[in-house]
């Protein structure tokens, strides 16, 4: 009796981490970050690491306190392009699954500023990334070409390339 008191006493202090996914991994949580989460897996010592994106929640074992993450991120189509994120550092796509490359660009030939140019481009590579139903994209190009260094008319091109990630 003894025995399956103390077994339930030690399991019921691991942490959960329940993903967006509808994973739950089991372990002890190191610290949180502002984008990530350090933890270590039921019965391991190395140290993980999960992006906050991929995460819902958070059920604390020894006190059961519940901590939301981030709400997750429902890509329809084309048209939720707006929700998509750019992530910047690598870090925070752990725990996420790639998906394909994205691109977005201005036209060779335009009337665009550098800042609309700029603006342009992401919109344009946030809507590949809906398309085919990435929220999130690690941002891994992003060029600007300006003057005579762009087209012979002296416009302005912007490139932006990126690796989409889903739950």
């Amino acid at each position: 009796m003894t025995f399956i008191i103390g077994l339930t006493t030690a399991s019921a202090q691991v942490d959960q981490i329940t993903k967006h996914s509808g994973e739950i991994v089991k372990g002890k949580v190191v610290r949180v970050e502002e984008y990530t989460i350090v933890f270590k897996y039921d019965g391991e010592d190395a140290e993980n690491t999960l992006s906050k994106y991929a995460i819902e929640k958070v059920v604390y074992g020894k006190s059961g306190r519940v901590e939301d993450m981030t709400e997750k991120i429902v890509i329809n189509g084309e048209e939720d392009w707006e929700k998509v994120v750019i992530l910047e550092d690598k870090g925070y796509s752990a725990g996420l699954k790639k998906g394909g490359e994205v691109r977005g660009k201005t036209g060779l030939i335009n009337f665009q500023t550098g800042n609309t140019g700029d603006r342009k481009a992401e919109k344009k590579l946030k809507m590949d990334a809906a398309k085919i139903g990435c929220p999130f994209i690690l941002l891994t190009s992003d060029k600007a070409t300006v003057g005579a260094d762009s087209n012979e008319l002296g416009g302005s091109q912007v490139i932006k390339k990126g690796i989409g990630y889903k739950y």
